[in-house]
Formats: C-alpha cells, structure tokens, sequence
C-alpha cells in the first residue's frame, strides 16, 4: 500500500513542480548509506517543511521521509536547524535531524548542509549525511 502511495505522490510532485517552484520553494540532495532527494518550502527563513524520497532503490524499496525543522541560527552564510519528522521504509522510525546549511555565494541560492540524525523506533541508529541544496529564492 505505501509503494502504491508512494508512486502516486511522486507522480503528482514531477507534474505539479515546474509550475510552483517559485518563491521560498528548494530542493536538494542527500548523500548518505540511504541518500535521499527532497523538495522544501521555507516559511519566513525559520521553518522549512521537507519530503525527502529515498534514492538508488528501486520502486518496490523506496524510502520516504516527511521532516519539518527551525532555524536557530540564520545568518547570511550560514544556517543552524533541528527538527523533527518520520522515516518510513515498511516501518517507521522517528528522525531528529539536526544540521548546518552553508551558502559560500552571495545569492544564497544554491548552497551545502551536512545533517547527523537519530532514528529512534525499530532500528535505532546515527546517520550522518552531507550534500547540496538550492533555493528557489527571490532576492
């Protein structure tokens, strides 16, 4: 049922995403043991609601990952956040993630993050990440 859930949200997001990605809308991608692809909308530069979709899987294995995180620190090369959100994969597990944004240009469009996040439920663990991201930010 979530593979089938699963397809379909995908479906809906590469048909519908041309036509919105505008304003505080951002992707990016997650290099990990479970790397990861999202699609963010920020919200007055604190909080940033995220799907993340699991990448090199096939469909039947595809991993799904809603967070929703803060800014505590926003400063114009950098960010500091946390959050909070699910990771399901036929189970789920709470993540905690926890993570710094780096943007080196001074569009602050396209940038870096590194994430350590906890998963806590049927198989507990640390996962750490890096990768890139860009913002569909209008300056």
């Amino acid at each position: 049922m979530i593979n089938a859930i699963v397809k379909k949200l995908l479906a809906v997001t590469f048909c519908v995403l041309p036509f919105i990605l505008v304003g505080q809308w951002g992707v990016n991608y997650h290099q990990s043991t479970i790397p990861f692809v999202g699609i963010n909308y920020e919200i007055k530069d604190k909080w940033r609601p995220e799907l993340r979709i699991g990448t090199d899987n096939y469909f039947e294995e595809l991993s799904l990952e809603t967070v929703i995180t803060y800014d505590f620190l926003n400063r114009t090369d950098y960010e500091f956040y946390s959050g909070l959100g699910v990771f399901m994969q036929g189970y789920y597990e709470l993540v905690i993630p926890v993570g710094m944004n780096f943007f080196p240009f001074e569009s602050k469009k396209f940038g870096f993050h590194i994430e350590l996040t906890p998963l806590v439920g049927e198989f507990n663990g640390l996962r750490g990440r890096w990768g890139i991201r860009y913002r569909f930010k209008k300056e």
